[in-house]
């Protein structure tokens, strides 16, 4: 099966079919050629999750008939299932899919981190490099500016800062990654931060307070860059090859899967933000704060690649509209 010529002979259909779900009022032939669309399209999708390996080809028509079926239906219940099928198939399935770029983007990233945060602990020359005062106590020590951070705002009001600073890198990692180079630089400032901090607290012999402060939040939270920073590079690679497609059609599909991923990190990142804001400064043993840290790391890991990757694989449920 020639996929990109079956694409390119019911393309017509199918943006016919985008449009008649979008029109706000409908007329009794308009409504009738919208089920009729609907019922082929949904075939149409069934016969490409057998012969297609293309994902976002798929994706793209499945959110199309997500669309298309509740204007069909016209109910208040729809909206809300498809809310539920986004955080249940259509995100984690998009994270899923762009694995390989955000596990590489972690890679790298804790790699500078490491290698600065070493160089920083051991080096009095990386310290002047770098533009550091020689004496760093009032960050480092107890009760420096490092851990007061956590603690020096109303619980509430600090998470919702934490989750909209988070959110803001996060996009700008996810949408400057068009053109590559904005969103590397944003990666390697964050990067820089984390791997200073690091090597000054273990200078100081607090490494075991860096992490304990550092690892409740920061474990899902800088997961969520990790997937940012991919999703972006991988939009960024896209217009440098787009495969098979034409630039604007392949930049198009991604272009969704990225918005996709951008709209389910807002959840992701707000669950760090709380935990940042309640957990971290909630004074409870070390082991206890990274615990919860960790259950959340865990939970989203699994719900990428166990969730995420049964959706990326799983064809059309059997639809009532299809066989009338």
């Amino acid at each position: 099966m020639d996929v990109d010529a079956y694409a390119y002979t019911h393309r017509p259909s199918w943006d016919r079919l985008d449009r008649l779900s979008r029109q706000r009022r409908l007329s009794g032939a308009e409504a009738d050629e919208l089920v009729a669309l609907y019922r082929r399209t949904s075939q149409q999708l069934a016969r490409l999750q057998s012969h297609s390996p293309d994902p976002e080809l798929i994706a793209g028509l499945s959110a199309l008939l997500i669309r298309a079926r509740a204007r069909v239906l016209g109910t208040r219940g729809e909206v809300l299932r498809e809310v539920g099928r986004f955080f249940t198939h259509r995100f984690p399935a998009a994270v899923y899919r762009a694995a390989p770029w955000w596990a590489g983007v972690a890679a790298a990233f804790l790699a500078v981190s490491a290698g600065l945060a070493v160089w920083v602990s051991g080096s009095g020359t990386a310290r002047k490099r770098l533009g550091l005062p020689a004496d760093t106590g009032d960050l480092t020590g107890p009760g420096g500016r490092f851990e007061t951070y956590y603690s020096d705002h109303p619980h509430d009001a600090f998470a919702a800062q934490v989750w909209t600073n988070n959110a803001w890198v996060a996009a700008v990692a996810l949408f400057t990654g068009i053109v590559i180079l904005p969103a590397v630089y944003v990666l390697y400032m964050n990067a820089l931060n984390l791997g200073v901090s690091a090597g000054l607290m273990a200078g100081a012999g607090r490494l075991d307070a860096f992490f304990g402060f550092l690892l409740p939040h920061g474990m899902l939270e800088l997961t969520a860059v990790f997937v940012a920073g991919g999703a972006g590079l991988k939009l960024g690679w896209t217009l440098i090859d787009p495969g098979r497609l034409s630039r604007a059609r392949a930049l198009a599909r991604q272009g969704r899967a990225t918005a996709t991923v951008a709209l389910g990190l807002v959840a992701v990142l707000l669950i760090s933000g709380l935990i940042e804001g309640f957990v971290t400064p909630s004074g409870w043993p070390a082991p206890v704060r990274v615990g919860i840290g960790l259950l959340a790391e865990l939970g989203f890991l699994a719900y990428v690649f166990v969730i995420g990757r049964r959706a990326a694989a799983e064809p059309v449920a059997t639809d009532p509209l299809i066989s009338g």
